[in-house]
């Protein structure tokens, strides 16, 4: 998508702190940080949103978390974390592009998300 701002992170053409990459996925730093940890989770592959990941490549959708759950420590987690998807208009979706909300770092207020 050349006009998507995350398919644009991920080729390189616009920097970002990145926290973790291999050939799927990418964890970059949330530029507006809700949390003291804020990570942004995406596949390299763009899908738009959750459900069309799902739709269209589940077993990927479930290698992410499986990834996730193996960079709890490296990513500062350990004492929990949030993860947020949101989808659509009504979500709140701010970019066309799937992307995981990782929260954590501290006690996260209960109306966060």
């Amino acid at each position: 998508m050349s006009d998507c701002i995350f398919c644009k992170i991920i080729a390189g053409e616009i920097p970002s702190a990145k926290f973790y990459e291999d050939e799927d996925i990418l964890i970059i730093a949330d530029i507006n940080p809700q949390a003291a940890k804020h990570y942004l989770m995406m596949p390299k592959k763009h899908y738009t949103d959750i459900a069309d990941m799902a739709e269209k490549d589940p077993e990927a959708l479930g290698n992410i978390f499986k990834k996730l759950s193996g960079l709890i420590s490296e990513l500062g987690l350990d004492g929990g974390f949030r993860i947020v998807s949101n989808k659509g208009e009504n979500g709140c979706q701010s970019v066309g592009h799937l992307h995981i909300h990782v929260l954590g770092g501290e006690k996260l207020n209960e109306k966060m998300g």
